[in-house]
């Protein structure tokens, strides 16, 4: 990773209109769904594409970064762990095997050991971070060789917590955005961007892979 992992983004591209501590806006749950259901059935068809749910060959160990009540995969890994700010949203989480109350945005460090995961995914949640690049780099390194990154997103937003340059660009740029601080984490081959779900019909949900490097 770069001495300065932002070199090139605007100024200010990753602060928040409201830069108060997470703790404070995440205290209550939200025990709702922030994509509709084509949307939703588009993360888990990627998860199944990618064999990291219940389905794959042999069992998987996932990490499920700014995870909530609900992680999206048509068959549960047969290990899954939730990493988000809320402990209530969390244990109401079925699918998890694990739960971490984490804040990355206060320290961008994953409280697992190295290789630990087969998987991580991030689920419409990257717009949150304000330290992305190391967060990332710390994911590659729970991550075993040869893992998969699946960061995921869509539209929708609770703006005022998003940073400023995610809400100053589009879902097209959005894209760039996440596969160039994938890039810079230096832990991942290069990262494909694709949309998941049908243009111009309900929430769009696209994608960013890139496999842990060895």
């Amino acid at each position: 990773m770069d001495a300065d992992p932002y070199a090139g983004f605007p100024p200010g591209f990753f602060d928040r209109s409201d830069d108060g501590p997470d703790a404070g806006f995440y205290d209550r749950p939200r025990l709702v769904t922030h994509i509709d259901e084509g949307a939703i059935a588009a993360v888990g068809e990627l998860y199944a594409e990618l064999g990291i749910d219940g389905a794959a060959p042999r069992p998987t160990r996932v990490l499920d970064l700014m995870s909530s009540w609900v992680s999206h995969f048509r068959t549960p890994p047969a290990e899954l762990v939730v990493l988000g700010m809320n402990d209530e949203e969390l244990a109401a989480n079925p699918a998890a095997t694990q739960r971490l109350v984490h804040d990355l945005n206060a320290d961008p460090h994953v409280p697992l050991p190295d290789g630990d995961a087969d998987a991580a995914v991030c689920c419409v949640s990257i717009d949150y971070l304000t330290r992305p690049v190391e967060v990332l780099a710390d994911v590659g390194r729970v991550l075993r060789p040869g893992g998969r990154l699946a960061v995921t997103f869509s539209d929708r937003c609770f703006p005022t917590k998003a940073v400023r340059g995610w809400l100053a660009t589009d879902d097209r740029q959005h894209g760039a955005v996440v596969a160039e601080l994938v890039r810079r984490s230096g832990r991942f081959t290069e990262p494909t961007v694709t949309l998941r779900t049908p243009p111009g019909t309900g929430d769009p949900l696209y994608a960013v892979v890139a496999t842990r490097l060895p």
